[in-house]
């Protein structure tokens, strides 16, 4: 529509012009009979959408009657509560309403234009549905704009105060303003920013979008070099980290336990950055691992919790009553490299018996000792759980072994090297005793092998 336009007779001007309130009633009937989700909303809703409607038809008659040709101004349309439009409809169905008063005033052009004039009133009410249409469009993406730069400020918020261990009110209002406030199974994440994504504002971009593929919801931001996402919605985050892991930067991908809420997500965002700053000392390590798979480097780094939870899950059990031959048969068994025959003979059993002890070791702690990395961590457990031994048990232990330092079955756990191990001076008290049927391995029972048979 290059050039002057053409400008309605008078007798169409004045027919348009007296037609507003009618026109604005048939809008509004139309859309009360077409459009469910406009018989849905509140009666202060509808009447925001009616007054939208009303302002449109107004501003078409203004712009029709004018005689310069110029782009309408349609974005007044909106000017009277765009917020609370964009709030209560969306932008599909503000274009519903847009068509829906196109249609109405189109089956009015045969009774409102005079002769001559109905293809210019045709032309016209299309012009200026385009321009409500690409003012809709402006609105929205503004109101787009402004809330999504109040999410990544809001969601730098609440990832901080996790970070922080910070679990208030303040962090539970934005946790739930972000939707976030009744989500379940949160996990922590942590590895390097991506260099080439080209700032931290796409590789958080990328990163959420890429769990939510994987139907997760994310907080995401990046501190410095790290980029950190908190997950949740699911059991399964191991997976969706490895599906995703193309989301980071070079290095390992260290997730902290999953907790039930974002409100405990402290802990778990404790466990994720010291497995972080442990995990080179692993060479071998996975790609994608979780803070438990580096207990025994994180408990050498000096993570306090990393080190309760390993004395807590080996040493602890082992110190029950019962289980000491445990104990005093994992201790010669890592001393002696891992081998059935040499444990056996320190300990005056048959290597059966060992081989019983160690598979009920396994059922106890749930670690393998005959796996040399979780053999390592049972070595580290066992090593802190003495440490942390009371003075006074660990001045009995000492006193019980210098009272048999004498006899050939201190010289023999000794040569072991389990004299310290708290249970060290039981074992050098009864060096010879056999050892009691409930402790004997199925295969040894049957067989009626001497305890000293190699």
């Amino acid at each position: 529509m290059s050039g002057p336009r053409q400008h309605p007779s008078e007798a169409t001007s004045r027919a348009v012009e007296r037609s507003a309130g009618e026109l604005s009633t048939l809008a509004a009937q139309r859309m009360e009979e077409h459009l469910r989700w406009y018989r849905d909303l509140s009666a202060e809703e509808r009447s925001q959408v009616g007054l939208v409607a009303q302002a449109g038809i107004s501003q078409f008659i203004a712009w029709f009657h004018q005689e310069e040709s110029h782009p309408p101004s349609a974005i007044s349309i909106f000017a009277n509560a765009p917020q609370e439009l964009t709030r209560s409809v969306s932008l599909r169905q503000t274009l519903d309403l847009v068509r829906t008063v196109v249609d109405v005033v189109e089956s009015r052009v045969e009774g409102l234009a005079a002769p001559g004039d109905e293809q210019l009133l045709r032309e016209s009410v299309l012009r200026f549905s385009r321009e409500i249409a690409f003012a809709a469009a402006e609105v929205y993406a503004g109101a787009a704009e402004a809330r999504g730069a109040w999410d990544a400020r809001l969601e730098a918020l609440v990832v901080d105060a996790v970070l922080r261990g910070e679990a208030d009110d303040s962090m539970q209002s934005r946790a739930s303003a972000l939707g976030w406030g009744e989500l379940a199974d949160v996990t922590f994440v942590v590895g390097s920013t991506p260099t080439a994504s080209g700032g931290a504002v796409p590789a958080v971009d990328d990163l959420r979008r890429a769990v939510r593929q994987h139907g997760v919801e994310a907080l995401a931001i990046v501190q410095r070099s790290r980029l950190i996402a908190i997950l949740g919605g699911t059991r399964e985050a191991p997976r969706v980290v490895e599906a995703v892991a193309d989301c980071f930067g070079p290095g390992p991908i260290v997730l902290g336990p999953t907790v039930p809420h974002l409100f405990a997500a402290g802990r778990s965002a404790r466990a994720a950055l010291s497995g972080l700053a442990a995990a080179p000392a692993w060479p071998d390590a996975p790609r994608v691992l979780e803070s438990d798979a580096v207990l025994p480097e994180r408990a050498l780094a000096g993570d306090p919790p990393a080190r309760r939870i390993l004395v807590d899950r080996i040493h602890r059990p082992l110190s029950a009553a019962g289980h000491a031959p445990l104990l005093q048969t994992a201790t010669a068994y890592l001393e002696h490299g891992g081998s059935l025959e040499a444990t056996a003979r320190v300990l005056f059993v048959h290597p059966n018996t060992v081989r019983y002890r160690l598979g009920r070791f396994s059922d106890v702690t749930g670690y393998d000792l005959t796996t040399p990395r979780e053999g390592w961590a049972v070595r580290i457990a066992l090593a802190l759980g003495r440490l942390t031994t009371t003075p006074a048990t660990g001045a009995a232990g000492s006193a019980g072994s210098a009272g048999s330092a004498g006899s050939a079955g201190s010289a023999g756990v000794g040569a072991a090297g389990i004299a310290g191990d708290g249970v060290a001076a039981a074992a050098s008290r009864v060096p010879r005793l056999r050892p009691r049927t409930t402790d004997r391995s199925p295969l040894e029972e049957t067989s009626k092998l001497s305890p000293t048979t190699s």
